[in-house]
């Protein structure tokens, strides 16, 4: 499903504004429920301002009305909103991450390298917008600011959504399945030899 421009601020909006579930309000923008409870405390998307999704034409009052009677119901963007964003996704080329979540990126290719070893360096200059210089930096301890790395979950810094965490570790782990299948080591190798011999 197509999010709505500017997911996050779409949410706090609608956290703000409505009665619908974090359940309705993370499959509409295209965010975890976990990312909107977050958002709700306030531990996420502080001093974001709230975008209101009906006044911008994303989407139309009575969806929202039809979907706070209905907890099981689910947000449809507006037909015209789909057009737009389909149109600014294609001409978008690069991943753009404000000044101010700049300096979390060490600490979410900290993370992202501690916890999602599968992922290629390509895959995390994908995922979090971020260089292969940075990921060596911080891999090897020499970024200048090293010190003051700690590692912290790129979802919840807001450099990626859970949707897209998962989808991108997801393949990582099948290509490295794959790429072991074909390439066993030298104790997989031993381990089929020892089962065989006990047959």
């Amino acid at each position: 499903m197509t999010a709505p421009l500017m997911p996050k601020a779409t949410a706090i909006w609608l956290i703000e504004n409505t009665a619908l579930t974090f359940e309705q309000i993370a499959e509409f923008c295209g965010l975890h429920p976990l990312e909107v409870q977050s958002i709700a405390d306030g531990e996420v998307a502080k001093g974001i301002i709230g975008l209101d999704p009906v006044l911008s034409g994303q989407l139309a009052k009575e969806e929202v009305e039809r979907c706070e009677k209905d907890p099981t119901a689910h947000l449809k963007l507006a037909d015209s909103a789909k057009r737009h964003i389909v149109q600014e996704s294609k001409s978008k080329k690069t991943k753009y991450t404000p000044v101010a979540r700049r300096q979390d990126k060490p600490d979410a290719v900290s993370w992202l390298l501690k916890n999602c070893p599968e992922l290629t360096d390509a895959q995390i200059v994908k995922l979090i917008g971020t260089t292969k210089v940075t990921i060596e930096a911080v891999r090897t301890k020499e970024h200048w600011n090293s010190q003051n790395i700690k590692p912290k979950d790129p979802v919840l810094l807001g450099l990626c959504s859970q949707a897209e965490m998962d989808r991108v570790h997801a393949a990582a782990v099948k290509k490295a399945n794959a790429m072991q299948k074909n390439n066993p080591t030298s104790s997989d190798i031993l381990d089929a030899k020892v089962a065989s011999s006990e047959e």
